[in-house]
């Protein structure tokens, strides 16, 4: 395994690493969803929430797979998160992630046009929101890389022009995407059909790992 593996793997979901600043932090995080929840109620729009919950689910997911690269290879996952945290939940998730990843579906939401065929620069206002959003989280994970704060191991997903496609096509992207089309679904039954079988899938694999193979990453 390589030394960022090790070190991630280091105090992985040990409690003691708990600091202060996670519970206002988590306040602030409640109290966007409340806010979100209760305008829901009001309009009985709950597509800002759900949003929120999707675009969470699909991180959760992809830590999972990278968590799964990590045994595979035997050496490292795609991206390792092995710096400072108050709470490490995965090799390459954190609770500052975690909390961020929360809240970026919320954004995504609110930032996008009611009406689907409203256009920027001549691009469907949702889709150029996923862009723009897409580029500006792997420019910040660029920058944490380039502190040592988020790992790259592979040839193939680091800061080169083709790793950093990937990483924006995989990484993020399809985040906004699942997330667009969950917004898009025309009833609310549909949505929540998406959103299950999106954490259903995740959990599954979580629940394998632990309890089939006896996988801790």
């Amino acid at each position: 395994m390589t030394d960022a593996t090790i070190m991630a793997l280091d105090g992985l979901r040990d409690l003691t690493t708990l600091q202060w600043y996670v519970i206002p932090i988590l306040a602030i995080v409640f109290y966007i969803y409340t806010k979100e929840m209760k305008t829901a109620r009001a309009s009985g729009n709950w597509n800002t929430v759900l949003a929120g919950i999707t675009l969470f689910g699909a991180d959760f997911f992809n830590e999972t797979w990278n968590g799964w690269a990590l045994h595979i290879t035997s050496r490292s996952a795609f991206w390792t998160a092995p710096g400072p945290t108050a709470f490490r939940s995965m090799v390459g998730w954190n609770i500052e992630i975690m909390f961020m990843f929360a809240i970026i579906g919320i954004i995504y939401a609110n930032t996008i046009d009611e009406d689907k065929r409203v256009k920027i620069f001549g691009i469907p206002n949702r889709w150029f929101w996923a862009i723009a959003y897409t580029v500006f989280c792997v420019f910040i994970e660029v920058l944490l890389n380039i502190g040592g704060h988020l790992v790259w191991e592979y040839s193939f997903w680091n800061s080169s022009f083709a790793g950093v496609w990937l990483i924006m096509l995989i990484g993020y992207f399809w985040f906004f995407v699942i997330t667009k089309v969950m917004l898009e679904l025309n009833t609310y039954k549909k949505k929540i059909m998406l959103i299950t079988i999106l954490y259903g899938v995740t959990i599954v694999l979580n629940l394998i790992a632990r309890f089939g193979f006896g996988w801790i990453y």
